[in-house]
């Protein structure tokens, strides 16, 4: 999955990450301008495509019963590894969220002329089964739209993960201030069950 000089970005990004030399490598996000959305807020629209450019809309994904929604950090330069362990995570799950009647989509942010081509390289050629799917979010659009976007070097989301009822109501949500701090799929389907 990666090159040998993409290893070397992570390895170099991972250790400026642990010893916080890099600028928004953790802490508070900033205060004022778009907040995420919170539990029993109306959730933003969502209209993205799938690598395959087949579209995702939220409004009509929701008519069939809740939608998790996580977003990843995306294209960073690197593929993120912690995004690869939750993404994993989440396929490891895809039966139970199944069951539970959820549609799961997965935001992958990042420039718009890289985007398309690292989501193919996250993806690895993996097969999503029918009640996830991937999506792109060239430039950041839906990342900023809905109060993600982390505006610092090397970032361009804040890690987060929500619940969005039939009537586009958010049950569950979490975001993340750093890199790590995400839900578990676990925690996801413990919400979807009224456990959360």
């Amino acid at each position: 999955m990666f090159t040998s000089v993409g290893r070397a970005v992570a390895v170099v990004a991972c250790i400026a990450v642990s010893l916080g030399a890099l600028q928004g490598c953790g802490g508070k996000r900033p205060e004022g301008g778009i907040q995420p959305p919170a539990v029993g807020a109306k959730a933003p629209e969502l209209s993205l495509k799938k690598v395959d450019g087949a579209p995702v809309v939220l409004a009509e994904l929701t008519k069939g019963g809740p939608v998790v929604l996580v977003e990843l950090r995306g294209w960073v330069g690197y593929q993120c590894p912690i995004c690869s362990e939750q993404f994993a995570d989440l396929m490891a799950h895809a039966d139970q969220f199944k069951a539970a009647g959820a549609q799961v989509v997965v935001v992958y942010p990042g420039p718009a002329e890289h985007v398309d081509q690292k989501a193919k390289d996250f993806l690895d050629s993996a097969a999503l089964p029918e009640n996830m799917h991937f999506v792109l979010d060239p430039d950041l659009v839906f990342t900023k739209a809905w109060g993600l976007h982390w505006d610092a070097l090397m970032e361009t989301a804040y890690p987060a993960s929500f619940v969005i009822d039939g009537t586009g109501t958010v049950t569950y949500a979490k975001v993340s201030d750093g890199h790590g701090g995400r839900a578990s799929a676990q925690e996801v389907l413990d919400a979807l069950a009224g456990k959360g």
